[in-house]
């Protein structure tokens, strides 16, 4: 629907362009343009392929690193879905668990939307399996090597914990892996010409924002938990 009537904006916008005589395509000065009403206007097969020429345009201003950052990104937040899957199966309490559910949903569905931007472009497109804490992303090797992603002691810790235990490690361990995300944006923006995308830009932006609230969240949360053992 949001494709959609984006699309009938740009028209619009093409359309009234023409009609005010401000659009190139409508006119041609000189002694030779053609008089007002005979056949200065486009079409509406005309519009559409002009509307289409300039999204074809945007697309392109993507870079190596664009890529690169979504690439890794997907790889990033799929071992959020490891550790967060973990949460239900470890006896977290219920606050963590709740956190868990909701960044797995988020997280979810901005791996589909990162792996649709690269599709749309014609670049490779990782694909994520994850068996209890065993991820592999096919086409994001790198990703392993992220700010923030967790080694596999760290899993193989995380994975063992249960209870209290558990809510403590998963707090510090997501908090970890939630600053490497922002660290990813920040290198992303550091990059000349990078971040110029449309798509990239805001994901990124949003990105760095959503992560650096969770990451207080969790402090908080974190802080609030008592002490190893049970003390206060």
């Amino acid at each position: 629907m949001k494709a959609a009537s984006t699309r009938a904006a740009w028209v619009a916008a093409l359309a009234a362009l023409v009609a005010t005589g401000c659009g190139g395509a409508a006119r041609s000065p000189g002694p030779s343009a053609a008089p007002s009403g005979a056949g200065a206007g486009l079409s509406a097969e005309e519009f559409e392929a002009v509307y289409r020429a300039r999204l074809d345009s945007a697309r392109q201003r993507y870079t190596a690193a664009d890529v690169q950052f979504i690439t890794g990104m997907i790889g990033h937040h799929a071992q959020a879905l490891v550790m967060s899957a973990l949460a239900p199966k470890n006896g977290a309490s219920a606050t963590i668990q709740t956190l868990a559910a909701r960044i797995t949903n988020a997280q979810q569905d901005e791996i589909a939307t990162m792996q649709q931007w690269l599709r749309s472009r014609g670049q490779p497109v990782p694909e994520v399996h994850i068996e209890g804490t065993s991820l592999m992303v096919h086409g994001a090797e790198h990703a392993h090597h992220m700010p923030g992603m967790l080694t596999d002691a760290q899993l193989r810790e995380l994975a063992e914990a249960r209870g209290s235990r558990f809510d403590r490690l998963f707090l510090q361990y997501m908090i970890q892996h939630h600053r490497g995300a922002v660290t990813m944006v920040n290198e992303l923006f550091a990059t000349d010409g990078a971040g110029q995308d449309q798509d990239v830009f805001k994901f990124a932006a949003d990105a760095q924002v959503d992560q650096s609230t969770e990451i207080a969240r969790m402090e908080l949360l974190l802080a609030n938990l008592p002490a190893e053992g049970g003390m206060p």
